[in-house]
């Protein structure tokens, strides 16, 4: 035996009675439970899915929000750059008819000396303004080959001792600031 006195004994099996009797009420208890988890498990992780999905969404917002940004931030600084450029280009060319004008006066026959030497170095510190401003003249020597991209044909002359598509005569000089011509040299081209 096990050495407990025939009382305990009998209480001690009054205890399993009891609990073999409780046993399907705390079974079925334990198995609403594990039912509740199991729900409260699955909505939860349900709610993650969401959640997590949610998320994905709103970085993949958030991450072309950012590249929308960032392009927006270049396209402007270009803009901003070519501004400039085009404002300087549009000061520069109207400026143009003074340069023009002061090339009609150098041609002109004067005996006036001192207005010549005047007009002359008027010419020179314009020219040296322009060339500090980054503004290079177009040449268009006759004899030249035509090239639409820096001349403005506005004349042609058939003349079989020139070859085709030659520069016969400049009307007006070219000007580019870099790389852009802000006017192109108009001249008289021979077919």
């Amino acid at each position: 035996m096990s050495g407990k006195k025939p009382f305990e004994q009998s209480k001690d099996k009054e205890d399993i009675n009891k609990n073999e009797e409780l046993a399907p009420e705390a079974v079925e208890e334990m198995s609403t439970e594990a039912e509740k988890r199991a729900e409260l498990l699955e909505r939860m992780t349900k709610e993650a899915h969401k959640l997590a999905e949610e998320l994905a969404t709103e970085k993949d917002r958030c991450m072309r929000v950012m590249a929308e940004y960032d392009n927006f931030r270049k396209r402007s600084q270009k803009e901003r750059e070519n501004i400039y450029s085009d404002v300087r280009a549009d000061t520069i060319l109207k400026l143009l008819p003074v340069y023009d004008n002061l090339e009609r006066a150098l041609k002109a026959e004067t005996e006036d000396e001192a207005y010549r030497k005047g007009v002359e170095m008027t010419m020179d510190q314009f020219k040296e303004i322009l060339e500090k401003m980054g503004v290079a003249e177009i040449d268009a020597k006759t004899g030249d080959k035509f090239d639409p991209t820096i001349h403005d044909a506005v004349m042609h002359v058939d003349d079989d001792s020139l070859g085709e598509g030659v520069v016969v005569e400049e009307f007006q000089k070219g000007f580019r600031l870099g790389d852009k011509v802000i006017r192109f040299s108009v001249v008289k081209v021979a077919n």
